[in-house]
């Protein structure tokens, strides 16, 4: 082996973990929805987000307390809000109100538009400049979704759409911040620490919420809150930030393209929900836009 070969391996095996990273965390955060679902079969929406929040505290601040973990550097604190209010308290309790009056399958297609607000907030941010190929393949997956949402609605949003593209403006930024703070901080610490900063509002939400909504509890119910709250609240965002932290915000972004699909998959397979005829050629397209992305430099 040369030297320059050694060289070239290292940064390749680098970028090829993190993009296994990044697809474990799709993977991690396609059963969302349907967890969600499951979750609201016992809880009140306000319930859940206020508990996901809460319990994904728990293993936190013992891990934080386990490593020793010193607090983050005040120029570390924006970002770290900006992950709490949108990732952990912002996304959860809109995409959650939204599943009350939409589809597990809706909401899986119109969050393929999250990559496009993802790599155009980073952009903004930290001056990024990806490739015009990028931005097209970018903005047609993004169209591609705008226009699934306009036809399952008869060209007028519903009360569910509104809540999904607030979710996904706040959840966007949220994981821009993230990214780019995952540089600095590993990727576990800058969510533990989001989800800790955002326990003084998710306790009083679960406070306030769990005596105005009934609770009828199952392991259906436990079952799904259990698994927001462990791993689409906490343990998939630790491998998503490290995936960010390796191979970028706009290139880990657009492997969540992959993510409408595999939710629709769950919906049928785990919900046996019906979808919509252009839902899976909405996917479909959505897909291909991966590819053009993926080939894109950044």
């Amino acid at each position: 082996m040369t030297a320059h070969d050694s060289a070239t391996r290292a940064p390749a095996i680098a970028v090829g973990g993190g993009t296994l990273l990044a697809a474990l965390g799709v993977l991690c955060f396609s059963f969302s929805f349907p967890a969600t679902v499951a979750a609201l079969s016992g809880f009140g929406p306000w319930t859940a987000t206020g508990l996901r929040g809460l319990l994904a505290g728990v293993p936190a601040v013992v891990w934080l307390a386990v490593a020793r973990v010193p607090l983050p550097e005040r120029r570390h604190w924006p970002a770290l809000l900006a992950v709490a209010g949108g990732c952990v308290l912002g996304f959860p309790l809109l995409t959650t109100l939204a599943l009350q009056s939409s589809s597990t399958a809706h909401l899986a297609v119109v969050t393929g538009a999250l990559p496009l607000a993802t790599a155009v907030f980073s952009a903004l941010r930290t001056g990024a400049r990806p490739s015009r190929t990028f931005w097209w393949a970018a903005t047609a997956g993004a169209g591609a979704v705008l226009g699934f949402t306009v036809q399952q609605s008869h060209g007028r949003p519903a009360v569910a759409d509104l809540y999904l593209f607030g979710a996904l403006l706040v959840c966007a930024a949220g994981y821009a911040e993230g990214g780019r703070l995952s540089r600095e901080l590993p990727g576990w610490q800058v969510i533990a620490w989001a989800v800790v900063v955002a326990l003084p509002v998710t306790a009083l939400t679960t406070a306030l919420a769990l005596p105005a909504e009934p609770v009828h509890l199952s392991a259906r119910a436990a079952g799904g809150l259990a698994y927001t709250a462990a791993v689409s609240q906490f343990g998939g965002f630790v491998v998503w930030y490290r995936a960010m932290a390796v191979i970028g915000v706009p290139k880990a972004s657009q492997l969540q393209l992959a993510q409408p699909g595999l939710t629709l998959l769950w919906a049928v397979l785990l919900l046996g929900e019906g979808l919509p005829p252009a839902a899976p050629v909405t996917a479909g397209a959505v897909l291909l836009c991966i590819a053009a992305t993926q080939r894109a430099r950044t």
